[in-house]
């Protein structure tokens, strides 16, 4: 009874009823991701009218957080490339990071010197600074 009222009221916890309908009646599975998010498009590959392209989507698996689309799917996700990469032999760039997780908001965010909530104190002024002053 739990996992249905989560399917119904929360959007952020994987899919909802309403996508899992959605992908159920029109979509078409391309692939899976090493974190188990499943890539989705249109049946047939249809144009939709509205869109004038193709409509392509990701059933997150738990946490919907858009920081956890692998760069291989980034691209073809926005349309970037019109091959998966479960269609390709896709190898990653030499520069590409395996993914870290948005840590936005919690006590492993990135707090950059000078940041009030790092760690240490504040750097002192390099007198480099002039403040504006009224009628001057």
């Amino acid at each position: 009874m739990k996992q249905f009222f989560l399917k119904v009221f929360t959007w952020w916890n994987g899919q909802t009823f309403g996508t899992q309908l959605w992908t159920w009646r029109f979509g078409e599975l391309v692939g899976e991701d090493e974190q188990g998010n499943r890539y989705y498009r249109t049946k047939g590959r249809k144009i939709d009218p509205t869109l004038g392209f193709e409509r392509r989507w990701v059933v997150y698996n738990g946490l919907a957080e858009a920081s956890r689309v692998p760069p291989s799917w980034h691209g073809w996700m926005h349309h970037t490339f019109d091959v998966a990469p479960t269609e390709e032999n896709y190898t990653p760039w030499e520069w590409e990071k395996p993914h870290v997780p948005n840590m936005t908001g919690t006590p492993r965010a990135y707090r950059p010197s000078g940041s009030t909530l790092a760690s240490g104190r504040r750097p002192k002024a390099t007198g480099d600074y002039q403040p504006w002053t009224p009628g001057n």
